[in-house]
């Protein structure tokens, strides 16, 4: 320990009463400037120490294991600002002493493993504590803390996806358990939409992406598990089941890594990949395992001593070196294995693993090989994430081979000097188009890795652990340290980007397959965070040279017939007001999302609605997506389908629909006929005030009293004008056009089904309707042309209908 007066100009060693070897160290000052606490890491001597003459001289108060057992990475100790006799100790529990250090106990804190402690120097009460769950306040000195429930904060390792609808995603969250989590949810993904599957923290997830139920996960020191989705229980699958807690690396049967990689093949996956320095492999559940590799590391023995060696021992088995880091079987062949180790060497089989080849590049020493990438497009051309931070090398190290390893280029022009490599992926659809995760964030390459550039997008600045790409919804997923997962939505307009487009007036992408779900975008609630969906409908993707001033640019979407059924433009239309139809462009890049419905039904302005107008959903099928801008005019194909969940027909979807155009009719009927009702009841209301005033007009103001009265009863009929919220509906008794909105939903809301009762339901309200259109077009008609015909002959201006 070292002690400066002069800021930093000039040292001091004060270790005197200290041990002589030491492993880490935590110091922390008290309120009174010369009472200084330090806990050790050393075996023997450890413990916590005090000095109260400014770091001369120092003495061991408490020696417990409690507060030192994790002791390498968790060595943080911070004094209260305001009372020296209070000190904290953060290890995997939280622990406070009152007496200087004498005594401890545990304080509760949200969640395990902390490793950080502010406290605020003008009130001790307030405080933060950050641990492996996230970050949590108190405002009372520790007695209680907020939620960590709403802070997306998780930390995965790797992740991977299934080929459900919608698609689940999986990954291992450091200090948690392992996570499948749904990729969208009726109205935001929320703490219900996910659970712990096989394995524990550091879990690598494997299993049949089109069947997952059997899941299986890894946890430290070698253990797998295999869970079943049907009972949610699990069964210990290692390969030989002994714990090796604490032992030195060269006395275990095998070396697995903190992450050891666990893989079912692509061609098979009841074959399931289990790699320790040796690779494993089984193809019964587990019940037996095969050997299927040498010791695929360098195997240095002067590095397999106790973890965390030679201050004090660590054994949690993050410590185990010279072990296999990633494993990828070839997708074009089962028998062609790539193998990369935590110390810095590559090995391939191409013989299902009775021979493997050392294709190191020349370049990488003992840095670690973090992830493989065997390109779906050519079985002989092979992508490399090397990582070299633990060597202060925070550079990045990415490498392609185009002869299975016979020699490599590197691959880093465009991505930051410090954006130390994690990961790489090729796309499956284009080849050369690659995706890159680093300690920085994300790139993306168009010529398989000669130039990158960011792909950062809206994502926080985080380090990218492992990507997927879901193939299946042409999605890319992100695991993250620190943010959670997170998803680019459609990888069409990377896919297909061809050039600068810049030289055109527009381009538009062709749009992957829409699915007609229900459910849209995430939102949040005080006290807790849901995950955002994808966008609800079909996704467009649009490229503008410019806004133009003047002409509008108008997005349609045309059925098989050529029938527009749902138009958005740029500008709105002479004599519109409804602006949810506008698109908002930009210069560049524009991304748009069709909810998959018609035009909205018009409501009667001012009145509250209780349920929706929205349009109807459209029918599954062949659409066609319009892009005009000007006088140029794209066009693209557009296949809309079914919820895959859904057992319902084509013919069901069409008489859905069917049913849903004449219900819209109409209600749009009703609130048209309450339009013109309101309009002529206003001109007939003022003209029967004005001459009501004047003498000689008796015969006019008697019929136009008895004519609003008629139309004022018949607009009571049909809308209720006294509801104004969602509460009063149950107030005031319910209309014809509410009876009418609420069969809207219910059908709209059945996917492909329509039930006897809506249809009966309809019959009743056409009657009904049936009833009071003939009265209104009476009102209209046969009356309103009396009043007018009172009103031409005394020579005043006559009542016209809207």
């Amino acid at each position: 320990i070292y002690k400066t007066t002069d800021a930093g100009d000039t040292w001091e060693r004060v270790n005197t009463g200290l041990p002589e070897l030491m492993g880490d160290i935590g110091v922390a000052v008290s309120a009174e400037s010369d009472r200084v606490y330090a806990i050790v890491e050393a075996d023997p001597g450890g413990g916590l120490y005090r000095s109260d003459n400014g770091g001369k001289n120092w003495r061991k108060l408490n020696d417990s294991w409690a507060i030192r057992a994790r002791a390498w990475y968790y060595t943080h100790i911070t004094a209260d600002p305001s009372n020296p006799d209070v000190v904290w100790i953060l290890n995997a529990p939280v622990s406070k002493s009152i007496d200087g250090g004498r005594t401890f106990t545990r304080v509760g804190t949200p969640h395990g493993d902390n490793h950080d402690l502010w406290i605020n120097p003008q009130n001790s009460d307030y405080m933060i504590n950050a641990n492996d769950g996230g970050a949590n306040v108190s405002l009372n000195g520790g007695a209680t803390w907020s939620t960590q429930e709403n802070q997306p904060t998780a930390q995965f390792y790797r992740v991977n996806t299934d080929n459900r609808f919608p698609y689940y995603v999986y990954g291992g969250q450091q200090d948690n358990s392992s996570v499948a989590i749904v990729s969208r949810a009726s109205g935001g993904i929320g703490w219900k939409d996910w659970y712990a599957t096989a394995g524990c923290e550091t879990a690598y997830l494997a299993f049949d992406p089109d069947n997952p139920v059997l899941q299986y996960g890894g946890c430290y020191m070698g253990q797998i598990a295999e869970f079943d989705e049907r009972t949610h229980g699990d069964r210990n699958v290692m390969a030989y089941p002994h714990l090796p807690a604490a032992l030195a690396s060269r006395d275990m049967k095998y070396r697995f890594n903190w992450n050891a990689p666990i893989v079912a093949s692509l061609h098979d996956p009841n074959v399931i990949y289990h790699a320790s320095n040796i690779l494993l492999k089984t193809e019964n559940r587990g019940e037996s395992w095969v050997e299927v590799s040498p010791d695929l590391t360098r195997d240095d023995d002067a590095k397999q001593g106790p973890g965390g060696g030679p201050i004090t021992n660590e054994g949690a088995g993050g410590e185990i070196y010279g072990t296999i880091y990633y494993v990828a079987e070839s997708p074009h062949d089962p028998r062609t294995i790539w193998a990369g180790s935590d110390d810095g060497l590559v090995h391939v089989t191409r013989d299902g693993g009775a021979n493997w080849e050392n294709v190191t590049p020349e370049d990488v020493g003992e840095e670690i090989i973090n992830s493989i990438e065997v390109s779906p497009h050519d079985p002989a051309v092979a992508f490399l994430a090397v990582t070299a931070y633990k060597f202060n090398d925070f550079t990045p190290h990415f490498y392609r081979t185009d002869d299975y390893g016979q020699s490599w280029d590197r691959i880093v022009e465009g991505i930051e000097a410090d954006a130390w490599a994690r990961v790489i992926r090729e796309d499956p659809k284009r080849p050369g188009l690659l995706y890159a995760g680093t300690e920085a964030g994300m790139y993306v390459s168009w010529d398989s890795g000669d130039n990158w550039q960011s792909l950062q997008l809206n994502m926080p600045l985080t380090p990218i652990t492992d990507l997927k790409v879901q193939v299946w919804h042409n999605d890319l997923v992100a695991a993250t340290s620190g943010r959670a997962f997170w998803i680019l939505d459609d990888l069409s307009p990377l896919q297909q980007f061809d050039g600068d487009p810049s030289e055109a007036a527009g381009l538009l992408n062709e749009p992957r397959p829409a699915y007609r779900v229900a459910g849209g975008g995430g939102f949040s609630m005080p006290g807790r965070t849901v995950g955002k969906n994808p966008p609800n409908g079909a996704v467009v993707d649009f490229y503008l040279s410019e806004v133009p001033d003047s002409a509008a640019v108008n997005l349609e979407f045309l059925n098989s017939a050529g029938d527009v059924v749902r138009s958005f433009s740029s500008k709105l239309g002479e004599g519109e007001t409804d602006s949810s139809s506008v698109l908002k462009l930009k210069a560049g890049h524009n991304r748009f999302a069709w909810d998959l419905r018609h035009e909205k039904v018009n409501p009667v302005p001012g009145l509250y609605v209780w349920g929706t107008l929205q349009g109807h959903k459209v029918v599954p099928g062949s659409y066609e997506v319009r892009l005009s801008v000007g006088e140029d005019v794209f066009t693209q194909p557009l296949e809309v389908r079914a919820d895959p969940r859904i057992d319902a027909t084509t013919s069901g979807f069409q008489d859905q629909s069917d049913l849903m155009v004449e219900i819209t009719r109409e209600l749009e009927e009703i609130h048209e006929g309450v339009v013109s009702i309101r309009s002529v009841r206003e001109q007939v209301e003022a003209l029967v005030n004005r001459l009501d005033k004047q003498e000689g007009h008796d015969s006019i103001v008697s019929v136009g009293k008895d004519l609003m009265e008629g139309l004022t009863r018949l607009e009571d009929s049909l809308v209720q004008n006294k509801t104004v919220d969602g509460q009063t509906v149950i107030n005031f008794p319910s209309r014809l056009n509410f009876q009418y909105i609420y069969l809207r939903g219910a059908v709209d809301g059945a996917e492909g089904r329509v039930t006897e009762g809506a249809r009966h339901l309809l019959r009743d309200l056409s009657t009904i309707w049936a009833t009071y259109r003939a009265e209104m077009e009476t009102l209209l008609g046969r009356r309103l042309e009396e009043f007018n015909s009172l009103v031409r002959v005394e020579n005043v201006p006559a009542v016209l209908i809207p």
